[in-house]
């Protein structure tokens, strides 16, 4: 055991001749989640822009941004849970891209007006859903990053 310790310690970076210490990224308390369908956000996916922006905004605002792939049936009854899920775990804004999540966010956001949602596709917003008109993938994560800043009170 106390091999372990001296050999960590040694191996440890020093601050004086080995560059700087890594620091943790300090957030803010907001939380901005994105619900996607069960390809989650990798490269060619429509979420995969929506993603980038999110992470891009975080950067810039110190807002912590999560995803969520809705698994199992793609329909709408099946996704609302996921919604939900991401209400309760207190997410300031909750950003759906796909046909049903978008379509589930549309059915709980008129409960839940202590929300902001965000949803990628056609269709009009209200009082609490804004809505990101699809195009270009460049576009697309250009507009979530604006809204996202936007909505998160910060510039």
């Amino acid at each position: 055991m106390i091999a372990v310790v001296v050999a960590g310690v040694c191996l440890w970076p020093s601050a004086d001749g080995g560059g700087e210490m890594p620091t943790a990224r300090v957030y803010r308390d907001v939380d901005a989640c994105l619900l996607t369908d069960s390809r989650g956000v990798v490269p060619g996916v429509p979420a995969a822009p929506v993603w980038a922006g999110m992470q891009e905004a975080s950067r810039s605002t110190r807002v912590r941004v999560s995803f969520l792939p809705a698994t199992g049936p793609d329909t709408r009854a099946n996704v609302v849970p996921y919604v939900n899920s991401l209400v309760q775990e207190q997410c300031s804004v909750v950003v759906a891209v796909g046909a049903t999540p978008v379509q589930a966010v549309r059915a709980v956001a008129p409960r839940q007006k202590q929300v902001r949602f965000v949803v990628v596709g056609d269709g009009p917003g209200s009082a609490n859903v804004s809505v990101v008109r699809k195009g270009d993938q460049s576009e697309v994560r250009d507009r979530i990053r604006g809204l996202l800043t936007s909505l998160t009170g910060t510039s």
